[in-house]
């Protein structure tokens, strides 16, 4: 009877085991995808194929490359991309400190492991209900979607070689247009959507009359103005 159970205990984990991978596999291969776009627009705002490769086999965090490429097409300095770029990518700081605990990986993995440490990988292991099945989707997620990033990165700017004036296609919005649709789903409270709000007012508003990058890095103090804002009201609501 005993054995009988333990089978059945095994045969349970190892569909669950399945159903994690399956999930994991959509999420890397629907945004693995999306390197195409940044391949694009990487090699339509002046960078080298292999600059654009580089950009995603080291930096590999997304909407940060984006708007990297972005300032540079748009005449910003490469300080000014940077910082922009810099500042978006600071969140992967506050997954890696949540990631810490639910992993628990071994510290020699770790260094390695930080690589994979975006939004995507982080919603997939913060999804599953226990460590085992967070470190499966940790895994699948990001070696996928880090394999499919870079190889799109490259057909994408190889492909902007070849087409020749990207803006003539209309394919300098693609990088926009992927980075707003992974951050819709996201904005899930009225908090969330003041910030994101207040940040395109900034950045939409201040784009005609501050040098490019430089509205990005503005735009970034939407969140303590909206969460200051916030704390007062809670405040007066308690008085």
């Amino acid at each position: 009877m005993r054995q009988e159970q333990t089978v059945l205990a095994e045969a349970g984990a190892g569909k669950a085991d399945s159903a994690v991978v399956r999930d994991a596999l959509g999420v890397g291969v629907a945004v693995g995808l999306s390197g195409f776009a940044f391949g694009v627009t990487s090699a339509g705002s002046g960078l080298s194929v292999w600059q654009s490769c580089a950009l995603s086999l080291l930096v590999f965090t997304g909407a940060p490359q984006f708007a990297l490429v972005g300032a540079l097409a748009a005449g910003g300095g490469p300080l000014t991309a940077a910082a922009g770029a810099f500042f978006l990518g600071v969140r992967n700081a506050f997954y890696g400190l949540r990631l810490s605990q639910v992993l628990a990986l071994p510290r020699a993995v770790r260094p390695f492991a930080a690589q994979w440490v975006i939004d995507e990988t982080t919603a997939v292991s913060l999804g599953q209900p226990g460590r085992r099945a967070a470190r499966i989707g940790f895994a699948v997620t990001g070696l996928s979607l880090y394999v499919l990033w870079n190889l799109t990165t490259l057909l994408g700017a190889l492909g902007a070689e070849a087409i020749g004036d990207t803006d003539a296609w209309g394919l300098d919005a693609a990088g926009p247009a992927v980075f707003l649709a992974l951050l819709a789903p996201m904005l899930r409270t009225g908090v969330e959507r003041a910030v994101a709000g207040l940040a395109v007012l900034l950045g939409l508003g201040l784009l005609p009359v501050l040098p490019a990058g430089v509205p990005v890095l503005v735009a970034a103090l939407a969140a303590p103005a909206v969460l200051y804002a916030e704390g007062r009201r809670r405040s007066g609501r308690q008085s």
